[in-house]
């Protein structure tokens, strides 16, 4: 008979070593791709529109207000981010904050359409859920931000326009102003410029007439990976017909995604509508699995093929920042932990 002889402890273990070695290695390399990009406790990247902004055309005092502004904005949110607020909640105060003041073309700085009145749009986006609200041509709603939280929170809606969404924002309870609040002699005068060089259509003024497309828009990440974006604006210089830009507009001036990016745009808002430009930059981390900032600039070159001027804000999920634009400058700008940029011209 045939004696069967037991393996060695000596073989047992080393086979068992062995085993618990594969099995560690493996581990390894599932832990390195999962965290194939360490994510920032939070980001916050913020802009105060684009067009033809040139050093040149700016005086020094100019230059400060708006430095010192944009940098008054990345405080307000980057304080809420540290202390746990919410992404919403962090653009919310941030564009609310830039809506109130005079240098930028949303909520009180806001310019006057052909017939000298002031419409103004904007939008809100919840990354984690998809939510969305938004608000086109009110006329006497203080800060139109908060209207499209409310619109997105207390309504089965998306968008509302004109005077219904004055009338939802006033039912809500926010501050309603009469239209004079919104006056500035600064972009009065703007409107009486274009008036008598016989724009009676209410296109865009061209570049050399230093134009600016001075919409508000932010973007952050908050400590528990949502992204939001929101964006704010008083539309086109002598604008009729009730006309609607990308403002307002899901996937063209506003979109966010916890799984990719959130997107804010400043422009010509008919090339941003056209060719879907927030969702498009979004879609093509999605599907093309590259970066934002491949994404962002890729299609923002693709718009000015087009002959669409303006730029885009966005944060992907890790809490990157990309700020591109095809203009002569943007106001600008981005805080996460040890870093904070401010700009106005190209670079």
């Amino acid at each position: 008979m045939k004696k069967h002889t037991l393996p060695s402890i000596g073989l047992i273990l080393a086979i068992v070593g062995l085993l618990l070695s594969i099995t560690a290695c493996n581990d390894i390399e599932t832990t390195v791709s999962f965290n194939e990009e360490e994510k920032a406790a939070y980001a916050l990247v913020i802009h105060g529109g684009a067009g033809t902004i040139l050093k040149a055309n700016m005086t020094p005092e100019q230059e400060a207000a708006y430095l010192k502004t944009l940098n008054e904005a990345l405080d307000i949110g980057e304080e809420m981010l540290k202390n746990g607020s919410s992404s919403l909640d962090a653009i919310e105060k941030v564009i609310l904050f830039m809506e109130n003041s005079p240098l930028f073309n949303a909520g009180k700085g806001a310019v006057f359409n052909h017939a000298g009145k002031n419409e103004l749009d904007a939008s809100i986006m919840d990354g984690k859920t998809q939510n969305a609200g938004a608000v086109g041509g009110v006329q006497t709603v203080k800060n139109p931000i908060l209207a499209a939280r409310a619109v997105m929170e207390k309504s089965d809606h998306v968008l509302l326009t004109g005077a219904g969404a004055d009338e939802f924002a006033k039912e809500q309870g926010l501050a309603v102003v009469t239209p004079d609040y919104f006056y500035t002699q600064r972009r009065w005068d703007a409107l009486q410029k274009v008036l008598k060089k016989g724009n009676p259509t209410g296109q865009a003024a061209s570049e050399e007439d230093d134009y600016k497309f001075g919409t508000v828009g932010a973007v952050a990440l908050d400590a528990d990976g949502n992204i939001a974006a929101g964006t704010s604006t008083g539309g086109m210089t002598n604008k009729r017909y009730n006309r609607v830009g990308d403002s307002p507009i899901i996937g063209a001036g506003t979109y966010a995604n916890n799984n990719t990016c959130g997107i804010s745009a400043t422009g010509h808002g008919e090339f941003f509508i056209r060719y879907a430009v927030a969702y498009d930059i979004s879609a093509m981390i999605e599907y093309k699995e590259i970066s934002l900032k491949q994404a962002a600039k890729t299609v923002i070159n693709k718009l000015k093929e087009k002959g669409g001027t303006g730029g885009v804000i966005g944060l992907d999920k890790y809490g990157n920042v990309a700020m591109p634009f095809n203009t002569a400058g943007m106001y600008r700008g981005y805080t996460k932990p040890g870093e904070r940029k401010v700009a106005i011209y190209q670079q």
